[in-house]
């Protein structure tokens, strides 16, 4: 079959090629009911841009920036090699793709970093802090044209775009379905160690596993948050302090990162096997004490799938173009010792 042209859409609707061109790059001066029948037209022909012949022929090219978080976070570290990854394979496109490393712990930092990007770039990619200076840096962008989606963790009281990561809530939730059941009907205490409270993701999987582990699993006592900032040492010192001031400990649910830390402190103090131990990402670090069964289960995302979908979308944006939001779905992953990849 012959590729849809801008000329049938413009026929189909009764406008003229430049009323299509308007209506498909956003801009002023046509009516809402006759950017409703060019949009009809464009749906009912099932017309997809060339877009990049179409960047090609304007001289135009996407800028893009990604907002990733400093320190020693491996599966941050491994998302950012995949943007760095999708930046080459786009290269040729026409969309340039870079990455800032800021502390997205600290919301007025991370606000800060927003707020230099205004008038530098066309889209941003954030992961974001709930808070209220990165809601409003966040909603400036936006005001001045550019194009903001969240990354991981979510600010959605902001006017971002879209949000690209797992359902934490039912992250959480997963976690305590694994935890109580390898716990094996034992009463005892199980800890939870967060980066940030301030961080989406770390309080929707807070809450996912407190609504289950107080459902289904009545003879487990949950300890309150602890909040170790994903870093490793600070982690092992809230796991070693939770290990000693509670011996009937029988689990931790890392709701962050920072697992070697957890680990070294399970090992140190002779628990790594009977404190069962849930964590988040699939790491060269993780995979190997999965294997090696100090962590009992690991809650995946996929970095490559979310560098991937977050390019897709800022372009989808920018270019007023469909998108499968099937395809742009992340999943979650469960890792046991025995299907690991």
């Amino acid at each position: 079959m012959a590729r849809t042209t801008l000329q049938d859409v413009a026929r189909t609707a009764g406008v003229s090629l430049a009323t299509v061109d308007r209506v498909l790059n956003r801009r002023p001066g046509v009516h809402a009911e006759t950017a409703e029948r060019v949009q009809q037209a464009i749906t009912q022909l099932k017309y997809r841009p060339d877009r990049f012949a179409a960047r090609l022929a304007r001289g135009r090219e996407h800028r893009f920036q990604f907002l990733l978080p400093t320190g020693s976070n491996a599966f941050m570290e491994a998302l950012a090699e995949r943007v760095r990854v999708t930046a080459e394979y786009v290269a040729d496109e026409r969309v340039r793709i870079g990455v800032t490393h800021v502390d997205v712990f600290d919301g007025d930092v991370l606000a800060a970093a927003l707020d230099r990007l205004q008038g530098e770039v066309d889209g941003v990619a954030v992961v974001a802090l709930d808070h209220p200076s990165v809601r409003e840096a966040i909603d400036e962008l936006v005001a001045t044209g550019v194009t903001v989606v969240t990354l991981v963790s979510d600010a959605p009281r902001s006017r971002r775009a879209h949000y690209i990561g797992i359902d934490n809530a039912a992250g959480g939730r997963t976690a305590a379905s694994l935890l109580g059941r390898f716990v094996a009907g034992r009463p005892g205490k199980v800890g939870l160690i967060a980066g940030s409270m301030a961080l989406r993701d770390h309080i929707e999987r807070q809450i996912g596993f407190e609504q289950v582990i107080a459902r289904d699993f009545p003879s487990l006592t949950l300890l309150p948050v602890r909040e170790g900032r994903d870093d490793d040492d600070r982690v092992e010192g809230l796991a070693s302090a939770l290990l000693r001031e509670n011996p009937d400990l029988v689990g931790i649910y890392n709701v962050g990162a920072g697992n070697g830390g957890i680990v070294a402190a399970l090992e140190q103090n002779g628990r790594a096997r009977d404190v069962v131990f849930i964590a988040h990402e699939l790491t060269p670090f993780s995979r190997r004490h999965l294997i090696r069964g100090t962590i009992d289960a690991i809650i995946n995302q996929d970095p490559g799938h979310e560098a991937r979908s977050a390019t897709r979308l800022l372009i989808a944006e920018r270019e007023n173009t469909p998108y499968d939001a099937g395809q742009e779905r992340i999943r979650i992953d469960i890792f046991i010792r025995d299907n690991v990849p």
